[in-house]
């Protein structure tokens, strides 16, 4: 991603709505699907390390681990995490085979030079068996935008598209749904029909007014207590998935 954007993460990953919603949504399923007292956890394209910021507050005693391709995001996330960093490249992961219990990853397989079917081998590979792997991607191909031209990501899913690659991967007790489904329409109308940026694209990494970041906490986070409920939502903004290796 450009510089700018990284610096955006840096600033709001622990604040705004939508990395709040994120960050349940991930700890959640490892939660109900993972072991979080025992193993190592893996967050592959860890960013400036809002996620294994969060994890260490949640599990203080997990071993947690990040790799990032950017040297400077990943020395923010070291920062903000207190976690072991490594600087690489999910093509290709610089750790031995099984190294962890389970691995989380966040809007990476999507990015420009992220090679989708490597990535996804690498994760197998570096789990131990019953291991658990975590995604969360963006939904939609229809729904590629000035944001993703603004962070790098040439992909979009859908629930199904996303268990097909993990079953080819070799992965089983594939589980997907999608979130982020109460403001979708909003999500629908800002992507596409908002104002465009004349230059350089932009995200919508952003804050909003504080009631509006309140209000769409909430509903976010509701959304994460639903999906610990075993519930499923049909659509939304993103996909979650996890899978197992065997």
């Amino acid at each position: 991603m450009e510089r700018v954007e990284y610096e955006r993460l840096a600033a709001l990953d622990r604040r705004l709505w939508w990395f709040h919603g994120l960050h349940a949504q991930i700890i959640g399923a490892l939660a109900r699907r993972g072991s979080p007292g025992r193993g190592r956890v893996l967050d592959a394209g860890c960013g400036t390390g809002g996620l294994l910021a969060r994890l260490a507050e949640r599990f203080p005693r997990l071993p947690l681990f990040g790799v990032e391709f950017d040297a400077g995001a990943a020395a923010v996330a070291r920062d903000a995490s207190g976690s072991a960093i490594a600087i690489g490249s999910v093509n290709a992961l610089p750790f031995a085979g099984g190294s962890f219990t389970a691995i989380l990853s966040a809007d990476v397989l999507c990015h420009r030079g992220v090679d989708e079917a490597a990535a996804l081998g690498q994760f197998h590979r570096c789990l131990a068996p019953g291991g658990l792997l975590v995604l969360s991607l963006p939904a939609y191909r229809w729904l590629l935008s000035e944001h993703d031209a603004a962070v790098a990501n040439v992909e979009r899913y859908t629930a199904s598209g996303v268990r097909r690659r993990l079953a080819a991967a070799g992965f089983t007790a594939i589980r997907t749904s999608y979130w982020n489904t109460l403001l979708f329409p909003l999500m629908v109308i800002r992507r596409k029909l908002g104002k465009r940026s004349a230059g350089r694209p932009e995200s919508d990494v952003a804050l909003l007014p504080a009631p509006l970041e309140t209000l769409f906490r909430i509903l976010v986070q509701g959304e994460a207590m639903i999906a610990g409920l075993g519930i499923r939502l049909p659509f939304g903004g993103s996909v979650l998935a996890t899978a197992v290796k065997p």
